[in-house]
């Protein structure tokens, strides 16, 4: 049956704020305790999803959390009214209120691992929502990531929504953003790409010595078994420790895969020579084709380039023509080296012939690029008409939710903003009636403990 790829954008939340919550993430370090713009954060990702759909390309939604999550607060001690719990504990450590005002659900590319029907052994389409155990302020989305998937892919025929991995430090999963699926057709079989940073039980191998491993191989290992994909389609790789160090957090910094291509930076993998070889003969013997591998040295863009511009982070898409296109951040403009790169791509002899630059600067700043934003899910034409159908996107969605942002979004949000009661109230309002544009149960965006 014919399937097509649909990009689940995240709606950037009303508390888009910069905490420099994630180490490890160079750009959310480097902006730390900054003046966020929320309003503007929310209308860029909103651009950037309407450009994509304007491209022919499919478009749906996830909405943000709800925030603050005040039973995080509870559970760590925190007792009284809601605003007393915030004042309390911004007294006490001011990261703690920055964790649970989070609004890091934007990058659904941490939302899940998907993998579609043709890989897996019973042909149904497997979600498995990411722990995201690493960080404090992510491990809290993870119970509601799974609630709204449920929701959302419920009445989908052949499809399951598993409950996300224990989170316990030996299954760390980040999801899709260490995770790439390469394929002849989408509704053909694929071979599918499983990045990790580090073995729980296997201490031989080489480590970063500046920021943490966030993705293990037994969390890879358990959800290619959970999704029951066949030997022959698995990879297992693992990230370049220097990568790591360089602050690429995240396999999409230095990594990005479609359909027969695969764009890749010379610093991405450990023994990386011998990994591509394996891939390049996994992917001919399932998909009957050749994998083109574009590698991208470190004289042509070095480590700090890629991590600054977010080249590897780019959207390659298909469009209904067939043709390519790479969705750049505009940083990749702006840094000589990446906006080289980017020109030799669509001038060479490779499938990419166009490119997008898109403005994401208030992401970009939080370290969260085009792709950061996006989890790809290949759906058939009867499964995309069963998804809940508020979320697809359309110019009057867009029309809506930027109207939406413009009378429930502040303008800027600094790091003492996070501890004013009326924050907690402003962000609940917006969430109920983000409800009611996308049609969803107020229960889904409603807060963990009323204000």
């Amino acid at each position: 049956m014919p399937a097509r790829e649909f990009n689940f954008d995240g709606l950037v939340g009303p508390t888009h704020n910069y905490a420099g919550l994630s180490y490890g993430n160079v750009a959310s370090a480097k902006h730390r305790q900054l003046t966020a713009h929320p309003r503007a954060a929310a209308l860029e990702g909103l651009n950037k999803m309407r450009r994509l759909w304007e491209l022919g390309l499919e478009q749906a939604i996830l909405p943000p959390q709800p925030r603050p999550h005040l039973s995080l607060l509870r559970s760590l001690g925190f007792r009284g009214s809601p605003a007393a719990m915030i004042e309390a504990a911004y007294r006490a450590q001011p990261s703690l209120v920055a964790a649970c005002y989070s609004a890091s659900s934007m990058w659904t590319a941490n939302a899940a691992t998907v993998s579609p029907g043709p890989d897996c052994g019973d042909g149904r389409l497997h979600i498995t929502p990411a722990n995201l155990s690493s960080m404090l302020h992510r491990a809290i989305e993870a119970p509601q990531t799974y609630r709204l998937l449920r929701h959302l892919f419920a009445a989908v025929r052949d499809c399951s929504v598993h409950e996300p991995l224990a989170a316990w430090p030996a299954l760390a999963d980040e999801g899709a953003a260490n995770h790439t699926r390469l394929c002849r057709e989408y509704d053909g079989p694929g071979v599918e790409l499983f990045v990790f940073g580090r073995s729980v039980f296997d201490h031989s191998r080489p480590a970063p010595g500046r920021f943490p491993a966030r993705q293990t191989l037994e969390s890879c290992q358990a959800i290619g078994r959970n999704h029951l994909l066949r030997e022959t389609q698995m990879v297992f790789i693992q990230q370049h420790p220097h990568a790591i160090d360089a602050g690429v957090f995240h396999n999409d910094v230095v990594c990005v895969g479609n359909q027969s291509l695969l764009l890749v930076h010379e610093m991405a993998f450990v023994d990386q020579d011998a990994i591509l070889a394996d891939v390049a003969a996994r992917f001919a013997a399932v998909c009957n084709d050749e994998l083109q591998v574009l590698q991208i040295s470190e004289r042509e863009l070095p480590l700090a380039d890629a991590v600054a511009s977010y080249l590897f982070n780019s959207q390659l898409v298909t469009r209904p023509n067939g043709r390519m296109c790479l969705i750049c951040p505009s940083e990749c403009q702006e840094i000589e080296t990446a906006r080289r790169v980017v020109e030799q791509l669509v001038a060479g002899s490779n499938p990419i012939e166009q490119v997008e630059f898109v403005n994401l600067r208030q992401s970009m700043n939080n370290g969260g690029g085009p792709a950061c934003l996006r989890l790809r899910v290949v759906l058939t034409d009867e499964q995309a008409q069963a998804l809940a159908p508020g979320v697809r996107f359309s110019s009057d969605v867009h029309d809506r939710l930027s109207a939406w942002v413009q009378r429930h979004y502040r303008e800027t949000l600094a790091p003492d903003d996070l501890r004013d009661p009326q924050l907690m109230g402003e962000s609940q309002a917006a969430l109920a009636e983000l409800a009611e544009v996308l049609g969803l149960p107020n229960h889904l965006l409603e807060a963990d403990e009323p204000i």
